[in-house]
C-alpha cells in the first residue's frame, strides 16, 4: 500500500472535493491518501518547502513551489465571480489607497497576488489568518481588509463595504476566468502516478455531485460552523468545471495569471514545465 500525504483546507469546497477520497469512498487501488487539513497559506508554506506528496495551493504561491511541484489538472478553483474583495467600514477613495493598513489572508495567496498586481501603491500588509481579517477590520485593527473563502458570504452582514472586487478588475482587464488556487503532485513522483491521481481526484468530486447527501457531515466538521445555506454557495461558487478538469481555457488561465506576476516582478521566474506532459 503506497501512502500519499494530500494537503487541503478545511473549506468547504476542499472538503466537498477531497471527502470521497480519503474516507475511502472510491477506489485508489494500492494508495491510500493521508489528509493535512490547514490554513491556505500554512499549505503554500508548506509546498515551497516540498513537505506534501499532493496539496492544494495559491496560484500566486506556485512559481515559488514550481521547481518542486506539477499542477494536476482535477481539483482547482477558479472562474468568474470567484474574486477577492478588499471591504472596510466606511468608504475609502481608490487615490487614498497607498495610506491603507490592509490585513491580507497572506503573503503567497493568490489575492495578495491581485491585489499587488492592480494596487502596487498599497504596501502596508499585515498577514493574518483569513478568518480573522473581518474581525481586525471591525475592531480597527486595519484600516481594510482582503477577504477570500465564505468571508464573500458575510463581511456585509458584518456591517463592512465592499471597496473593490478584484475578480472583477480581472475580469474586466483580462477576460479569462480568475484562477485562485491549484492541486499540485511533487515531482519526485512518477507522472503515471500523478496522472492517477489528478484522475482519483476528479472521481471524489464525481462522486460528490452523484451523492451530495454522503459528505455533508465531513464538510460541516471543518466549516468552522458555516450557516449550511453559506456552505452551500461556497461550494457553489467555487466548485465548477474547472475543477472536474482544468481542461484549455483552465491551463491557459492559469498560464496568464503567472506570466502576469513574473513580468511584474511579483513572482520569480518558472523554468520547468507546470502540467503534466500526458493528459489525465
Amino acid at each position: 500500500m503506497k501512502k500519499i500525504t494530500i494537503g487541503f483546507s478545511p473549506c468547504p469546497n476542499d472538503t466537498f472535493i477531497f471527502d470521497a477520497l480519503v474516507n475511502g469512498r472510491i477506489a485508489t487501488g494500492e494508495f491510500t491518501f493521508n489528509p493535512i487539513l490547514a490554513d491556505v497559506e500554512e499549505l503554500n508554506r508548506m509546498a515551497i518547502h516540498g513537505e506534501l506528496d499532493v496539496s492544494k495551493i495559491s496560484i500566486g504561491a506556485y512559481a515559488s513551489a514550481s521547481s518542486k511541484y506539477v499542477i494536476l489538472d482535477s481539483g482547482s478553483a477558479l472562474g468568474k465571480g470567484v474574486g477577492p474583495l478588499l471591504v472596510s467600514k466606511m468608504p475609502i477613495k481608490k487615490d487614498e489607497f497607498s495610506k491603507l493598513k490592509v490585513a491580507i489572508p497572506g503573503k503567497f495567496t493568490t489575492a495578495n497576488l491581485l491585489l499587488s498586481t492592480f494596487f502596487p501603491e498599497i504596501t502596508n500588509k499585515k498577514e493574518v489568518v483569513f478568518s480573522a481579517i473581518e474581525e481586525m477590520v471591525l475592531n480597527d485593527e486595519a484600516d481594510a481588509g482582503l477577504l477570500i473563502h465564505e468571508g464573500r458570504f458575510t463581511y456585509s452582514q458584518k456591517g463592512l463595504i465592499k471597496l473593490v472586487d478584484l475578480g472583477e478588475v480581472w475580469e474586466q482587464k483580462r477576460n479569462t476566468p480568475l484562477p485562485l488556487g491549484c492541486i499540485v503532485a511533487s515531482r519526485k513522483i512518477e507522472e503515471t502516478i500523478r496522472i492517477q491521481i489528478s484522475n482519483f481526484i476528479r472521481s471524489s468530486l464525481e462522486f460528490a455531485y452523484k451523492n451530495p447527501e454522503v459528505g455533508k457531515s465531513y464538510i460541516r466538521t471543518h466549516s468552522q460552523e458555516m450557516a449550511s445555506e453559506v456552505i452551500d454557495s461556497h461550494i457553489a461558487l467555487y466548485v465548477n468545471e474547472f475543477s472536474v478538469n482544468l481542461g484549455t481555457e483552465g491551463k491557459s488561465a492559469i498560464e496568464f495569471l503567472l506570466q502576469q506576476g513574473i513580468d511584474s516582478g511579483i513572482l520569480p521566474q518558472i523554468t520547468q514545465p507546470i502540467f503534466n506532459l500526458y493528459k489525465s
